[in-house]
């Protein structure tokens, strides 16, 4: 298991049932039971999502465990047969979003009948061609869903209007409702009652309880929010997160920086009520404004945050871990009761990881908080079918049998559809998608995207046009060889590159990153890598396409210095062999 603190309320549920109810100072969490002798994968914390009646923990292998309310009871597993990929728990329910882009959730509000059991609730969506879910986030009582056609949807209750209508119009729903499009970011908590929307354009729009000023409006509205406003005088930088408490919100914002040798600096801003939680300040704001301390030194900076029912966390990439709030539990770690109005520095035991303090991760619960330390891992499964679903890469369409239509990425489907010159493997996609569903459709794209098994029946039907056995580096030699699949420019020394994005999504950080976020610029070029020679550019080139190195490249300490810079410029994916491994090898052979 990897490294995990713990602190705060032990109770409803408990978590370590040797302990007091009150955790007074970070302490190590282990489940109970732990077996060391299980798959790495089985312990590996990918993430923590708690409200005041539920706390689910979620693995690097996509599964899930659950503690309930009852104090006496075991965890148990959460029984969804799809791959998860996202949690998000508040009091009153509970989300779940799979790999494939379901959403199953349970909650009062959300299944009356039986409250305990999940429902997928992106099958209910009216429009069926807005069914696949790419985020999610839960209110106190509302569940918030993000399509792959960037439009936003609510269901639960809205009795603080937080779905954005009327509250005495519409009370609850048990389908979701669209509440905007065009929207590229949702922001909510596990106990708010009101919502954030970001628009493509990083336009901010709120709705919902604003008794507490808490959603910024930059006048003090004391009432329900009924519809979406957009929240004017926003500080100025790109809005990184957004996250919700029962009376107050914070955002998280990275301001440009003209120096490119630095990281941008991240600064937090927060508004609403002072007296019922941390704001990090000591009065009532009704708009964002700067959380000042000396605490966020300038050559520090935020890494990660994360906010409870009235208390903050947060981690600096310095390695220090800062509360402000509410402590009436001690979660804030602090050993004592007493309320932190003001930032103040948390003592930690000992971490496993400190020279890695970039990959751990605070959670806040009710009243309880997490720290976290996720070892960093590639899962390109996830980010290729992110791309899959993103319009904007999409360059081919499909008809259903129903007549719906859905869209892919050519180059994505010639890569893994075996391609000759006798048979057009499209073609017979086509054929068999015009007699599918959607939602069997929808299976086997993501079948072949992600290369892996979803459903036996279907995977026997088209079988033969997915060259499971091919290796990834001859298909990616071929694309090398081949311009017309290149969309995207590199230039340096004014001469110029072309790559596949799918590529450099496949072996850079850098790109993926740049390509899958939709907040990115989407220019088709970067200029910079003049530090590279002619002579290590083209080891990245064809190593990045074929990993590997060309026979009758001549290697020498500079270019293996070069090329140390270059793997931390690119932020490349660890592959076997990694790129430094085989120069070093290939250099020893040479002398």
């Amino acid at each position: 298991m990897n490294d995990c603190l713990f602190f705060g309320s032990n109770q409803k549920p408990k978590l370590i049932k040797n302990k007091s109810n009150r955790i007074k100072k970070p302490i190590q969490f282990k489940f109970e039971n732990e077996n060391e002798n299980e798959n790495e994968n089985e312990k590996q914390i990918k993430q923590i999502s708690s409200g005041y009646f539920s706390i689910i923990f979620l693995f690097k292998n996509g599964k899930a465990i659950e503690y309930l309310q009852n104090s006496n009871q075991n965890p148990s597993k959460i029984q969804i047969e799809e791959n998860i990929q996202k949690v998000s728990v508040s009091d009153q329910n509970e989300a779940i979003l799979t790999i494939e882009g379901n959403v199953f959730a349970k909650g009062k509000d959300i299944n009356p009948n039986n409250q305990n059991e999940f429902i997928n609730i992106s099958s209910l969506i009216e429009d069926i061609n807005d069914r696949i879910i790419e985020d999610i986030a839960s209110g106190d009582s509302s569940i918030y869903l993000l399509t792959s056609n960037q439009n936003a949807y609510g269901i639960g209750s809205n009795k603080y209007c937080s779905l954005g209508f009327d509250s005495k119009t519409l009370k609850k729903t048990e389908k979701p409702i669209l509440m905007m499009k065009n929207v590229s970011k949702i922001f909510s908590g596990n106990n708010s009652e009101h919502v954030f929307l970001l628009n493509s354009n990083q336009e901010l729009f709120g709705c919902g309880d604003n008794e507490y000023d808490q959603l910024g409006l930059g006048e003090s509205r004391k009432e329900y929010i009924t519809k979406l406003t957009k929240i004017q005088n926003i500080p100025k930088g790109k809005i990184i997160d957004i996250q919700c408490g029962f009376a107050f919100s914070i955002m998280l914002i990275e301001n440009e920086n003209q120096n490119q040798n630095q990281n941008p600096k991240r600064k937090l801003y927060s508004c609403g009520n002072s007296g019922l939680n941390g704001l990090g300040k000591d009065e009532n704001t009704h708009e964002f404004t700067e959380i000042k301390s000396s605490l966020f030194e300038n050559d520090d900076n935020i890494l990660d945050f994360s906010i409870g029912l009235n208390h903050t966390l947060v981690l600096t990439s310095k390695g220090k871990l800062i509360g402000f709030g509410c402590n009436d539990y001690i979660q804030l770690g602090t050993g004592d009761t007493y309320y932190q109005k003001f930032p103040i520095q948390i003592e930690l035991p000992k971490l496993r990881f400190n020279e890695d303090i970039s990959n751990y991760h605070v959670s806040c619960g009710y009243e309880r908080s997490f720290l976290y330390y996720l070892p960093p891992f590639s899962n390109l499964e996830e980010d290729l079918i992110k791309l899959f679903r993103r319009k904007e890469f999409c360059d081919i369409s499909f008809k259903t049998k129903n007549g719906e239509i859905i869209e892919a990425h050519k180059l994505i489907l010639k890569y893994r559809l075996n391609q000759n010159q006798n048979q057009n493997e499209i073609e017979k996609l086509q054929e068999i998608i015009s007699k599918k569903s959607i939602k069997e459709s929808n299976q086997i794209f993501e079948m072949i995207y992600s290369n892996r098994i979803i459903n036996p029946k279907l995977y026997s039907e088209i079988k033969e046009i997915i060259n499971s056995n091919e290796k990834i580096e001859e298909t990616m030699k071929r694309i090398y060889l081949n311009e017309n699949e290149k969309d995207f420019i590199i230039e340096r020394k004014e001469k110029q590159y072309k790559f596949p994005k799918l590529i450099l999504i496949m072996r850079s950080e850098l790109y993926r990153g740049m390509f899958l976020s939709v907040t990115e610029d989407k220019s088709n070029k970067v200029t910079d890598y003049s530090e590279l020679s002619n002579k290590s550019f083209q080891i990245f080139e064809y190593w990045i396409y074929s990993n590997q190195i060309k026979d009758e490249i001549q290697i020498t300490k500079e270019i293996i210095n070069e090329i140390k810079i270059g793997i931390d410029y690119f932020q490349l994916n660890e592959t076997n062999p990694n790129l430094f491994d085989l120069l070093i090898k290939k250099f020893n052979n040479q002398n």
